[in-house]
């Protein structure tokens, strides 16, 4: 997949050092550029939708409870 490609993915997000991680249902892992205030979120499941922005890492633009 091309940087730059769209993707809506649902998962547990978890603590990851420098990015947070969504393991997705599937058993792929995705690091994350999110801002700090969804730290409330961290070791529960939810869907997110975002921009590659490299080999697996995903800008998220929007991020909410599955």
């Amino acid at each position: 997949m091309p940087r730059g490609a769209h993707h809506d993915l649902t998962g547990l997000l978890l603590d990851g050092t420098p990015y947070p991680v969504l393991r997705t249902d599937d058993g792929g892992e995705w690091r994350l550029e999110l801002l700090q205030r969804h730290r409330h979120l961290f070791g529960t499941r939810v869907r997110l939708s975002g921009t590659r922005d490299g080999f697996d890492l995903i800008a998220v633009d929007r991020i909410g409870p599955a």
